[in-house]
């Protein structure tokens, strides 16, 4: 099966029990990176936000490749690549830094706090490769609106 394919089987099984799937209002590919995410299904959401990032320009832009490297970031993590988690983390946090406090009815404030905590035991110095650090899943993130 191909990647998009795995994507839009998963997308179908997000939209309510009937034959046809219903139509979505035009800010339902954002809506449904958020429960992408929030259900931990990192790559799927990397996917949606990809689509809307080819489309968008400017701050917003930025904001969308911000929330992609977060998703990508705790991908990478929750599979032990260490080493692009952290690059990742980084990297996402530049890209949000100029998104404000609250953007498209995210609380950024709270999901760096909750990001930076989660990443805690990567970001701290260690000696050689941290084979050791392991996520912690209780400590993923939420995006929550307002």
């Amino acid at each position: 099966m191909e990647r998009r394919d795995k994507v839009n089987e998963r997308l179908e099984f997000l939209t309510p029990d009937s034959q046809e799937p219903e139509p979505l209002p035009s800010t339902a590919p954002f809506a449904q990176a958020i429960q992408l995410f929030n259900e931990r299904e990192f790559f799927a959401c990397h996917d949606v936000l990809e689509e809307l990032w080819c489309e968008s320009l400017g701050a917003e832009r930025d904001f969308l490749q911000g929330l992609i490297h977060a998703a990508v970031a705790l991908l990478h993590f929750t599979e032990g690549n260490l080493t692009g988690a952290r690059k990742m983390h980084d990297s996402a946090l530049r890209y949000l830094q100029n998104s404000g406090e609250y953007h498209r009815g995210l609380d950024l404030q709270q999901f760096r706090k909750d990001f930076n905590y989660c990443f805690a035991p990567l970001l701290e110095p260690h000696q050689g490769y941290p084979v050791h650090v392991r996520i912690d899943e209780a400590k993923i993130p939420r995006w929550n609106s307002r």
